[in-house]
């Protein structure tokens, strides 16, 4: 191992007794996938007391000493890829896009290349907001990997600290269309509930009962079908998958949700379009703030993309 390696490191408590070690390691960092530690255990990148294992459904069992080797990028920066990008606005402060469905934002675990971030680095050359670390430089704020639609980058750090300000202060208008099953009962409402990292599994976020950290999502019905509604959202706060696991919390999962949407009946006279539709519907399509340095109102918006306009079609078109 090199001397940039970095290591998790645990003593198994009676908690974790019998659990999992790929499972254990996602209790320890809440960041990693529980695929990327079986991937590392199986590289041989597990001890436990001092002895290599490469099984990742090993049982633990108390009082032992886990440890993990997490090896470091092979070039901790990312690199520039000429990989096209849909910008709206550009100036020297900052640029909006029009992300697609389907691009991961920075890179992480499993998509090191491919990234927005990969993009924004060849288009910007050097002059990107470096604020955010060299994993998400000018990130200000993200989008899941389906989610579709605008996002704002700061280019210098003088406007990523000004956005990133902006947005916790509740100044950044963002809003966005989600398809979904069901209809609410009431055509405007806020929904505030606590979110957390799901205990169980640790891709999902969850509703949290105590703990967790503070969510509120604004919604409005802007159509009603016969089993679906377009609803439009706007975000008071930015948790990850927040408006996802706020809309499932009140009976409304996004069409195409896999995470989800899961238990939601959808009836076989929906349309294929409904039933096979491979992303969550949803998409950031408006964006208004103040520009950092001019001070002058910037509103941006973004149609429907074609995938959800058809399936937003077929739906209207169901007697």
């Amino acid at each position: 191992m090199n001397n940039s390696t970095k290591v998790i490191e645990f003593l198994v408590s009676d908690e974790e007794q019998g659990i999992r070690v790929d499972k254990a390691f996602t209790i320890h960092n809440e960041k990693l996938s529980r695929s990327y530690f079986k991937k590392l255990i199986l590289s041989g990148n597990l001890f436990i007391n001092n002895k290599k294992y490469i099984d990742p459904s090993h049982k633990l069992i108390k009082g032992s000493i886990v440890k993990i080797f997490l090896p470091e990028l092979e070039d901790g920066i990312p690199l520039a890829e000429n990989i096209p990008i849909d910008i709206l606005y550009e100036d020297d402060y900052l640029l909006v896009i029009n992300k697609k469905e389907g691009m991961v934002v920075h890179p992480a675990p499993g998509n090191y290349t491919g990234t927005l971030v990969n993009a924004l680095l060849f288009h910007c050359k050097d002059s990107l907001s470096g604020i955010g670390g060299v994993k998400r430089p000018g990130i200000v704020h993200r989008l899941d990997k389906d989610t579709s639609g605008l996002m704002v980058v700061a280019k210098n750090d003088d406007a990523h600290r000004y956005l990133s300000r902006e947005i916790s202060l509740k100044n950044i208008e963002r809003k966005y269309q989600a398809i979904v099953l069901g209809q609410p009962k009431h055509k405007l409402g806020v929904i505030e509930k606590n979110i957390g990292r799901n205990p169980h599994d640790r891709k999902k976020m969850s509703i949290m009962k105590s703990g967790g950290r503070t969510a509120i999502t604004e919604y409005k019905i802007l159509n009603s079908y016969s089993f679906s509604s377009l609803i439009e959202c706007s975000l008071q706060t930015g948790r990850t998958h927040q408006i996802r696991v706020h809309l499932a919390s009140i009976g409304l999962p996004i069409i195409g949700d896999q995470l989800y949407s899961k238990g939601y009946t959808i009836s076989k006279k929906m349309p294929d379009v409904v039933k096979n539709f491979s992303r969550q519907a949803l998409h950031s399509y408006s964006l208004k703030f103040l520009h950092p340095f001019s001070k002058k109102e910037l509103v941006f918006m973004s149609d429907l993309p074609d995938d959800m306009q058809s399936l937003k079609n077929s739906i209207e078109n169901i007697i």
